[in-house]
C-alpha cells in the first residue's frame, strides 16, 4: 500500500509543481494558469454555462462557486492523502480506533467512537456553513468573499508576506490540491476496480 501511495503521488505531482504567478486574466477569477500561458483552459465552456439564455434561473453554477469548490475539494483531498499516508505508515492517534484498511476506516471510527466522530462531523458542518452563510450565494455569483478565504489566519502569516508571494502560494495550493484530487481518485479506482490503474499493478501495489 505504501508503494501505491508513493506511485500515485509521484505520477500526479509532477504536472503541478509550483510556478511563478503573473497578471490576472481569467473569467474564473483565477490569478494565473502557468500551464496554458496565462490563458483560460476551458475547452467545454463549463465556466460560461451560467450565461446560457433560456435555462432555468440559477440552473448552472457561477464561476465563483466553481472556484470555491475546486479550492475546497483540493484541500480535502490533501488532508485525505495525508491521512491515508499516515495511517498506512502505522501512525495513529493514541486510543483511536484502528482499521485494517483505509477504505473502511471511516465506518470503523463511526462505529467504535461515535462521540468523537460526531464532534468532528459537527465541526465540519459549522465550517461549511460559515464558508457560505456570511458572504452571499456564490452559486449565483453574488458572494463578497474571496474564493477559498475562510478568514482563518490566526497566526497572521499572510500579513507578513508581499502580495506577490500571497498570490504565488495561492497558485501552489491550487496545483497541489489538483494533484491530491488526482491521487485520491487513483487510489479509490485501484481499490474499487482492479486493474483500472495499470501502474499500480506494475509496481505490485495492493
Amino acid at each position: 500500500m505504501k508503494l501505491a501511495l508513493l506511485s500515485a503521488l509521484v505520477g500526479s505531482a509532477a504536472a503541478f509543481a509550483p510556478a511563478s504567478t503573473g497578471k490576472s486574466a481569467t473569467s474564473l477569477n483565477v490569478a494565473f494558469n502557468p500551464e496554458f500561458g496565462g490563458e483560460v483552459f476551458d475547452p467545454m465552456g463549463l465556466g460560461k454555462m451560467y450565461e446560457i439564455k433560456g435555462a432555468f434561473p440559477n440552473m448552472f453554477p457561477h464561476p465563483q462557486y466553481m472556484e470555491e469548490s475546486e479550492i475546497k475539494h483540493g484541500r480535502m483531498a490533501m488532508l485525505a492523502w495525508t491521512g491515508v499516508w499516515a495511517t498506512e505508515s502505522g501512525l495513529h492517534f493514541p486510543g483511536a480506533p484502528v482499521a485494517d484498511d483505509w477504505t473502511n476506516a471511516l465506518g470503523v471510527w463511526a462505529r467504535e467512537d461515535p462521540g468523537g466522530f460526531g464532534i468532528v462531523l459537527a465541526l465540519f458542518c459549522i465550517a461549511e456553513g460559515e464558508g457560505v452563510s456570511h458572504a452571499g450565494d456564490n452559486f449565483r455569483g453574488v458572494s463578497k468573499k474571496t474564493p477559498g478565504d475562510m478568514g482563518f489566519d490566526w497566526m497572521g502569516m499572510t500579513k507578513k508576506l508581499s502580495a506577490e508571494k500571497v498570490e504565488r502560494y495561492k497558485t501552489v495550493e491550487r496545483k497541489n490540491g489538483r494533484a491530491a484530487m488526482i491521487a485520491m481518485a487513483s487510489l479509490f479506482a485501484m481499490k474499487s476496480i482492479p486493474g483500472s490503474v495499470p501502474i499500480m499493478d506494475l509496481l505490485g501495489a495492493n
